[in-house]
């Protein structure tokens, strides 16, 4: 008889337009984090010389390696680095506006401990042939296909450039939440401007679980600048209290952020992921408002002062709850879809502005909010300001303000697959099977809005996980439960 061994699957490097993932000291060790690195510094030096380019990281322990060998990458390919250290995503966005070229953050995001990754943004001073940006972005999708074609070529060898300044961390998180501060402060009642000249405070107290990462550097001051902030999970160590993505199983249980809000007696408590560009939301009594929301009430705090909203668009992506477009048509604004990842939100938002179109909101139903004003990158930061400007305006509990809005129950589960590629036979036979039941888009997988019964559902492979992403949205639990199994029917 031979003897059973356990042989662990090889870990998975998820490369996509979205950015680089994966096991730190396994799939991606320094030398991946180099090349992908020195790739996208041989992208920005074919477009100019010397480069400048920021560099910053998301706090998780064990990201230093990365990190470093990412900032040897962009010296070899030729490139000016400033390292901004241990900061949030929408900080590292907002600082590489103006004379930045690029701009690289180590972070997995959401992703558990043992993940790293390497995303990428496109500065104020970078371009192409069709557009100049004047802002920091994602790059759009043809770019970002050049820079991973550019990884696999293999990057090109420059002349060295020495180092630029290090910038100390608060100072670029400082000028990021200092300019949304500033315009929220425009959206206040004159009651809330009052009290926060007399007392530094709008009169609201909110508890930020930031995970032990770097949306503290951001997040602290600036709730506390606006009102009263109670800290949870607010060190540097860079060691996740709990699973990181901000659901409501790793936000409940003793001592986590839904017991914590009512224990404190606070009107709000915010949950950022560790790259803090996503934002999960807890009204007063505890309830887990979630994610989904936290564009909804973003974009409620902005139809609510638009002159004409019937001019307005909102862009969201097609895994985003229909409550977006129950909100849209209450203003009578307009909803444009696109694939999943901020790219392809970002980049539609640019076009649309480009047309002369008045986009106010972006972002995805994950809690990621894009607000132009700012930048064009998802900013935890904004959502908050835009929830905290709400709650004021309303004079009234979050909880209320939520209950007025129209209800959905959506419903996510997600199922391992060896590639992404695994995931296409699946995504014929759902569209196959719901294709006579209601409207089929296969932008991205596939979405079946079922207009009759007042539902969605999609089935797609993710960007930045080994899995396939299975949504079902309803007007109940149980009929989304439903439609998800029969969904996984087809897939067994």
């Amino acid at each position: 008889m031979t003897a059973k061994t356990d042989v662990k699957p090889p870990a998975p490097l998820m490369l996509g337009v979205s950015g680089m993932r994966g096991i730190t000291g396994q799939s991606l060790t320094p030398e991946v984090a180099l090349r992908y690195a020195a790739a996208f510094g041989t992208f920005l030096h074919r477009r100019t010389a010397s480069p400048i380019v920021l560099i910053g990281r998301d706090g998780r322990r064990g990201g230093e390696a990365v990190y470093e060998a990412a900032v040897s990458g962009l010296l070899g390919a030729g490139c000016c680095v400033t390292r901004l250290g241990v900061v949030s995503t929408p900080t590292v966005g907002h600082a590489a506006m103006g004379e930045a070229d690029g701009a690289v953050i180590i972070t997995a995001s959401h992703n558990p401990q043992e993940w790293n990754g390497l995303k990428f943004l496109l500065g104020g001073a970078a371009g192409n042939e069709d557009t100049e940006f004047d802002f920091a972005c994602a790059p759009p999708i043809d770019l970002a296909k050049q820079i991973i074609e550019q990884y696999h070529d293999g990057p090109e060898w420059n002349e060295p450039v020495a180092d630029r300044p290090l910038v100390d961390e608060s100072e670029a998180a400082y000028g990021h939440w200092v300019e949304v501060a500033g315009r929220v402060i425009t959206m206040l009642p004159d009651s809330a401007t009052e009290s926060w000249s007399n007392h530094g405070s709008i009169g609201l107290r909110c508890v930020l679980d930031a995970v032990n990462s770097s949306g503290s550097t951001v997040g602290v001051p600036f709730l506390d600048y606006l009102a009263e902030v109670i800290t949870l999970n607010c060190s540097s160590s860079g060691v996740f209290p709990h699973t990181p993505e901000p659901t409501r199983e790793n936000l409940s249980g003793s001592g986590g952020l839904c017991s914590v809000v009512p224990g404190v007696s606070a009107d709000v408590g915010f949950a950022q992921d560790p790259d803090a560009d996503r934002l999960a939301i807890i009204d007063e009594t505890g309830r887990y408002i979630g994610e989904e929301y936290t564009l909804v009430l973003s974009a409620l705090a902005l139809l609510e002062l638009e002159d004409d909203p019937t001019d307005t668009v909102l862009v969201a992506n097609l895994s985003t709850s229909r409550m977006i477009d129950d909100l849209a048509e209450r203003f009578g604004a307009r909803v444009e879809r696109t694939p999943v990842g901020e790219a392809h939100v970002a980049q539609r938002m640019i076009e649309l502005l480009a047309d002369g179109q008045n986009v106010v909101l972006g972002g995805e139903g994950n809690g990621g909010v894009i607000w132009p004003e700012i930048s064009f990158v998802r900013d935890s930061v904004v959502a908050m300001g835009l929830t905290l400007a709400l709650i004021s305006r309303h004079g009234k509990p979050l909880s209320a303000i939520v209950d007025g809005l129209p209800g959905y129950s959506i419903v996510k589960r997600k199922q391992d697959i060896p590639s992404k590629d695994a995931a296409k036979p699946a995504i014929d036979a759902v569209a196959e099977a719901f294709k006579d039941r209601g409207r089929v888009d296969l932008q991205d997988g596939v979405r079946i809005d079922l207009d009759d019964q007042k539902a969605w559902l999609s089935l797609r492979a993710s960007n930045t996980e080994p899995i396939v992403r299975l949504i079902a949205e309803a007007p109940d639990e149980a009929a989304a439960n439903a439609l998800l199994d029969e969904v996984q029917a087809l897939l067994d």
